[in-house]
């Protein structure tokens, strides 16, 4: 089972690096890009069967490691399942 992990900072969290690529989008000619915020997307394959469970159990591995909570946002998608939310 894949597990498909996208984790963001969460809104008011500067984010220095989303606003070096904005500028260097503008330098590159792309103007009227008023914002960029940059993450981080992680594939996990398991060997659990059961996605309830696969969930859980990636939802633990980023609140214990994959994602610092106090300024990013993470949401888990199991195979094909709608996106949920966890922050």
């Amino acid at each position: 089972m894949k597990a498909k992990v996208h984790i963001t900072l969460k809104s008011g969290v500067l984010d220095p690096q989303g606003k070096a690529i904005r500028n260097a989008l503008g330098h590159l000619g792309f103007e009227g890009v008023d914002e960029v915020r940059q993450g981080k997307y992680i594939e996990i394959k398991l060997a659990e069967t059961d996605p309830a469970k696969a969930k859980a159990r990636v939802s633990s591995m980023c609140e214990k490691l994959l994602a610092n909570m106090i300024i990013e946002n993470y949401s888990v998608e199991i195979e094909g399942e709608r996106a949920l939310a966890a922050s």
